[in-house]
C-alpha cells in the first residue's frame, strides 16, 4: 500500500494556451519537490512531459502526460496538457480526473484564445480553478494591467494569492501574510482582498471577520477550499518556470489548500443504460467496491496498449479482478503503474483519488469504467462535451497492399486521440480523417509514417452535405418484370413530408385493406432507406422526413421482396423530385484571431465565403477575437489564408454548428455534377 491516504493526494491539471510554459513550470515543480535531480528543457527535448518523438521534434506538447511528486507528506498528481487548440481534445481528456484545473497564462502574451477555453470548460465542470502567470520575470510585461483583464474577462472573484517582488524573481505570500514588499500593489491590500471574499462563503465566520474578531488560519483555510469548490475564489498566481520564481510558493499552495480527492467536486457516474440513468457518486472508500475511470489510452508499437485510469472507489492491487464496463469476463490487472513520463513505476496498489495505469489491456478505451463487481448494472460517466473533428484529409494507401497496415495505425491512433474520427463514405469510396485543424492532420501523418511506417496520399474530401425535402409530395411506382420464369410485381403509393430539422427518418404504414400484404412492408422500407443513405438528388445522406405508404397492388404469384424492395425506392425518389428537394450544407463555428488591423480583411474575406461575423471581442496584445458562422466548403484552404492575410499572426479554430440549405445556384452546380448509377428495371 502506498505511504500516503486518499486526502493526501492532489490532482493537478496544467492547461492553457501554447507556448504559455506548462511544461517547463511542471519541470520545475519536480525538480524543487525533489522528484528530478535535473532541469530539463523543452528546446532540448529532455523534459519528463515531452517524451513522444513527434513533441521533441515539434517543441511543444501533443498530448497530455502525468507526472508525480511527493511534497511534505502530500502526493501530487500533476497532469501537463498541450495547449495549441488543435490538441484540446487531449486536455479536455483529462478533466475528469483531477479536483483542481491550473490555467496557465504567459506574462508576455496574456490571455488566448486557449486561456478562455479551458477556463469556461473548468467552470462547466464545476472544478476547482487557479491562474498561474508565468514567465513574470520577462522584459516589458505589465502585471497589473494582466490581473484586471484576468479579472474583466472571467470576474472579480480573480485576486491573486502571492504578488511578484524583486523584479519578478522572487513571490510574497499575501494569503497568510499582510505585508511584505512587492513590484506592485500592497501586500495588506491583496490579502484583505482575498480575505474579503473568501469569508463570503460562510455566514458565521463574516460576521465574526466583519465585527473585528481574530479569524484562525484554520477557519481562513476552510472558507479558502470551499470558496475555490465554489468557484467563488480563483487563486492567480505568479511564477517564472525559467528563474523557478514562485515555484516553492506554488507547491506550498498545492500542498496546502488545494482540495484532495474527499473535497472535491466529483463528476457523478451513471447507473443504466444512456445519460438518463441513475447517477450517483464513488463513496472514495479504500474498503468499498474498486470504481475507476479510464481518461487517457497510449499505444505503442514495440510496448504496446497502456490504460491510465484514475480510481474514484476502493482499492486496486496487482491481484484485483475488474470488469470493463458491462463486460461479463473480468481481467486480472497482473502489473500495476504509477507513470512519471514515459517511466513506469510498478506500485502494490492504487488507492481512491490516485491516478495509475495498467498495460496490455486491449479491451479497455477511452472513457471506460472499470469495476469488481460483476452483477452491476452498466456503470459509465456523462460523455464528455468534445468538439467536432471538422477539419478532413481523405486518403489513399501510397504503396498497394499497406491498406491493412494502414487500418491498424489508424486504429490505434483513434484509440488515444478522443477528436480524431475515421469515416469512411461508401458513396465516394473515400477513407476520411478528421481532426481539429491542419497541425493535427500532420501530426497524424506524421505518426503513420515514424510509429507505423506507412504511408498516404492525400486530398480535399468531398463536403458532408445532406439532402431534404421542403413540401410534402406523394410518389408512385409500379414495378413490373417478366423474363421467361415467375416474374416480380409490386406497386406502391406513398406520400412524403419534412420533418423538424435532426429528427431524422419516419415510416409510417397507412394501408387499408390489405393492399399490401404486411410481409411486403419491410422490404419496401428497406428500399427507402437505400434512397436514405445514397440520396436522391446528389448522392448525399436524404433526412429529416416522414415516409407513409398509403395504397399499392400486389400479384399473388409474380409478388417478391426483391420487387417491393424495387417498387418502394423508386416511388420515394419520385415523391422526393416533387417535393422540393433541398441539399443541406454544414455550417461551422469559427474563432477567428487576429491583429486589429487585420480586421477589415477578415471581415471581407468572410462576406465572400458567405460568412456571417457575429461578435468581436478585443484581446490583449493588440489582438482581435472575431466569432462567425460560414460554410465549411467555403474553408478548404483558411489555415493558409488566415497566416498570409496576418503574417503567420492569425490562428483560427472551428466546431460544427448546424446544417442548412445552400443557395439555389450551388445546389444547381453539385446537383448537374451527380451521376446516379443506373439499375436494371
Amino acid at each position: 500500500m502506498p505511504k500516503y491516504t486518499t486526502a493526501d493526494i492532489r490532482n493537478i491539471a496544467l492547461v492553457g494556451h501554447g507556448g504559455a510554459g506548462k511544461t517547463s513550470l511542471v519541470e520545475a515543480l519536480l525538480h524543487d519537490s525533489g522528484a528530478i535531480g535535473h532541469i530539463g528543457e523543452v528546446e532540448k527535448g529532455n523534459t519528463v512531459c515531452d517524451h513522444e518523438a513527434e513533441e521533441k521534434h515539434h517543441g511543444h506538447s501533443l498530448t497530455s502526460a502525468v507526472v508525480h511528486t511527493d511534497f511534505h507528506g502530500k502526493h501530487i498528481n500533476l497532469i501537463d496538457t498541450p495547449g495549441y487548440p488543435d490538441f484540446m481534445g487531449h486536455a479536455l481528456s483529462v478533466l475528469p480526473a483531477v479536483e483542481t484545473v491550473a490555467v496557465v497564462i504567459d506574462a508576455t502574451a496574456g490571455i488566448e484564445m486557449m486561456t478562455r477555453r479551458m477556463m469556461e470548460r473548468a467552470a462547466d465542470r464545476k472544478l476547482c480553478r487557479m491562474i498561474i502567470v508565468n514567465k513574470i520575470d520577462a522584459e516589458n510585461i505589465d502585471l497589473p494591467n494582466l490581473v484586471e483583464q484576468v479579472r474583466e474577462s472571467f470576474g472579480t472573484e480573480c485576486l491573486p494569492i502571492n504578488l511578484p517582488c524583486n523584479g519578478g524573481t522572487d513571490v510574497v505570500d499575501v494569503f497568510d501574510h499582510e505585508s511584505g514588499d512587492t513590484d506592485f500593489s500592497a501586500a495588506a491590500d491583496a490579502h484583505t482582498a482575498i480575505v474579503d471574499q473568501i469569508v463570503e462563503v460562510d455566514e458565521e465566520l463574516a460576521m465574526k471577520y466583519l465585527d473585528g474578531e481574530t479569524v484562525s488560519p484554520e477557519e481562513l483555510h476552510t472558507a479558502f477550499e470551499a470558496s475555490l469548490r465554489s468557484g467563488h475564489l480563483v487563486p492567480i498566481l505568479f511564477a517564472s518556470a525559467k528563474t523557478q520564481a514562485g515555484i516553492k510558493d506554488m507547491l506550498h499552495i498545492f500542498e496546502g489548500l488545494a482540495p484532495n480527492p474527499l473535497e472535491g467536486n466529483p463528476r457523478p457516474f451513471i447507473r443504466g443504460e444512456g445519460d438518463d440513468g441513475e447517477a450517483f457518486h464513488a463513496t472514495a472508500d479504500a474498503n468499498d467496491h474498486a470504481l475507476a475511470h479510464a481518461f487517457k489510452i497510449t499505444v505503442d508499437p514495440f510496448v504496446g496498449r497502456l490504460s491510465i485510469f484514475r480510481i474514484h472507489q476502493g482499492t486496486i492491487t496487482k491481484d484485483t479482478q475488474l470488469y470493463i464496463g458491462n463486460a461479463k469476463k473480468p481481467f486480472k490487472v497482473g502489473h500495476l503503474f504509477k507513470l512519471q513520463g514515459k517511466d513506469h513505476v510498478e506500485v502494490d496498489a492504487g488507492i481512491p483519488g490516485d491516478i495509475c495505469a495498467v498495460a496490455k489491456i486491449e479491451d479497455i478505451t477511452f472513457d471506460s469504467v472499470l469495476h469488481d463487481s460483476h452483477d452491476e448494472d452498466h456503470i459509465h460517466l456523462k460523455s464528455l462535451d468534445f468538439p467536432m473533428p471538422m477539419h478532413g484529409l481523405a486518403i489513399t494507401a501510397k504503396s498497394r497492399g499497406d491498406e491493412q497496415k494502414i487500418a491498424k495505425a489508424l486504429h490505434a491512433i483513434d484509440s488515444e486521440d478522443a477528436c480524431f474520427r475515421i469515416e469512411r463514405n461508401a458513396v465516394t469510396h473515400e477513407t476520411v480523417i478528421r481532426g481539429l485543424g491542419d497541425l493535427h492532420m500532420r501530426i497524424i501523418l506524421e505518426k503513420m509514417k515514424e510509429r507505423y511506417n506507412v504511408e498516404v496520399d492525400t486530398a480535399p474530401p468531398k463536403i458532408a452535405y445532406r439532402e431534404t425535402v421542403s413540401t410534402p409530395a406523394e410518389g408512385h411506382h409500379r414495378h413490373k418484370k417478366q423474363s421467361g420464369g415467375a416474374g416480380q410485381f409490386g406497386e406502391v403509393y406513398l406520400r412524403i413530408e419534412p420533418l423538424e430539422r435532426g429528427t431524422g427518418f419516419e415510416f409510417s404504414n397507412d394501408i387499408f385493406g390489405g393492399s399490401i400484404p404486411g410481409q411486403f412492408l419491410p422490404a419496401i422500407e428497406k428500399g427507402i432507406r437505400a434512397v436514405l443513405t445514397e440520396g436522391a438528388i446528389a448522392g448525399y445522406p436524404l433526412q429529416d422526413v416522414k415516409v407513409s405508404v398509403y395504397d399499392g397492388k400486389h400479384h399473388p404469384v409474380d409478388s417478391k421482396e426483391v420487387a417491393f424492395v424495387t417498387a418502394g425506392k423508386r416511388a420515394f425518389i419520385d415523391a422526393v423530385s416533387k417535393a422540393k428537394p433541398v441539399l443541406l450544407e454544414p455550417i461551422v463555428d469559427l474563432e477567428i484571431t487576429v491583429p486589429d488591423a487585420n480586421m477589415g480583411d477578415i471581415a471581407g474575406d468572410l462576406s465572400g465565403k458567405r460568412g456571417r461575423i457575429q461578435g468581436q471581442d478585443s484581446v490583449p496584445g493588440g489582438m482581435i477575437s472575431i466569432k462567425a458562422q460560414a460554410p465549411l466548403a467555403e474553408l478548404g484552404n483558411y489555415q493558409s489564408q488566415i497566416k498570409s492575410v496576418t503574417g503567420g499572426q492569425g490562428s483560427y479554430s472551428m466546431e460544427f454548428s448546424h446544417y442548412e440549405p445552400v443557395p439555389p445556384n450551388v445546389q444547381q452546380q453539385i446537383v448537374a455534377q451527380y451521376k446516379p448509377k443506373v439499375e436494371e428495371d
